[in-house]
């Protein structure tokens, strides 16, 4: 491996072990630290079924859920809160829009921090007053204004991944507001020089994860997060010290709730016969029934029923291995 990754492999030798074959990013300090605690699960040589190397074709692949791009007009979170009761079925999108994966018939919100100026109470009063009689706007205005007053200093101004996290859990904590957050995490192209930018980007996300365990406090315990992405890496680098448009990669699971302290991988190898199209790692489980099966296992759902709602042109199967406390 040191071989074919040349100068990345460096990286992997102030990380901390995991066992005695997998280490972790010397940046994930924190991320050490929760797997230690057996808070943090890790899945590897996983991926999409379907496999595209553009990006736009491969994020609407992860986010709906579909065999095909632009399958589906919905996405497989939003398909989720169907299956769960009124309480939990609750989400919360923490970006500017809200993101194709939770889209669909069920209603759900998005909150992202303003870097404009501060409004007025007295404007936002006369907003409201405008939508009062407006069966439609008045709600969803009532639950903008209920979310920015819950985030309270964290709505202004542009955060960093710390601060996201910590926001995030001041949304997830109060009152009867969403029991379900997606996080936005962008930039982690690494077509070239990615010795340097990958290393930024994973002390970010260590940052937030740390911060969203610190935020959530005792609700910790029964918290399940799911990191996952379009893409793996590619096994060598190419001339520019990049990896992107890879196949196989890592999912990675947070939490309290989950049954941490271990990585799982059918191991494919990485000599030359074993790499996918003779370049990436070679996916041995599927990502979607990966995630199906760490939901249905969180909410106590029936795996296969979870399965079909959430990743209907699936052929696979609900991944079968423990991912949640008992």
């Amino acid at each position: 491996m040191s071989s074919e990754r040349r100068a990345l492999a460096a990286d992997s030798l102030a990380g901390a072990k995991l066992d005695n074959f997998f280490t972790l990013h010397a940046q994930l300090k924190e991320t050490a630290k929760l797997y230690s605690a057996r808070e943090a699960l890790f899945v590897h040589a996983t991926a999409l079924p379907t496999r595209r190397r553009s990006h736009f074709d491969a994020q609407n692949l992860l986010e709906t859920g579909g065999r095909k791009p632009y399958q589906h007009n919905d996405g497989w979170m939003n398909r989720l809160l169907t299956l769960l009761p009124r309480q939990e079925g609750q989400a919360l999108a923490l970006a500017p829009a809200i993101p194709m994966i939770l889209r669909g018939s069920h209603a759900v919100s998005s909150f992202a921090p303003s870097a404009l100026p501060t409004a007025s109470d007295d404007l936002l009063m006369r907003v409201s007053a405008l939508y009062q009689q407006d069966p439609q706007l008045h709600a969803v205005w009532s639950r903008a204004i209920a979310t920015r007053a819950q985030a309270g200093d964290l709505a202004d101004g542009r955060l960093n991944a710390g601060a996201m996290g910590q926001l995030a859990a001041k949304l997830l904590v109060g009152g009867d507001g969403a029991r379900i957050a997606l996080i936005e995490s962008n930039h982690w192209d690494t077509h070239a020089g990615q010795r340097t930018s990958i290393a930024t980007r994973l002390r970010h996300f260590d940052n937030m994860v740390v911060a969203l365990k610190k935020g959530l406090g005792p609700v910790w315990a029964n918290t399940l997060v799911i990191a996952a992405t379009e893409f793996g890496r590619t096994v060598a680098p190419n001339g520019t010290g990049g990896t992107d448009h890879g196949t196989g990669g890592a999912a990675m699971l947070f939490g309290g709730a989950v049954e941490g302290g271990k990585v799982i991988a059918d191991w494919p190898g990485l000599g030359p016969s074993a790499l996918y199209e003779g370049r990436d790692l070679k996916p041995t489980i599927d990502l979607d029934g990966l995630i199906a099966s760490a939901l249905a296992q969180h909410y106590g759902l029936d795996p296969r029923q979870t399965m079909r709602v959430l990743f209907p042109d699936s052929s696979g199967q609900p991944f079968g291995k423990t991912l949640i406390r008992a």
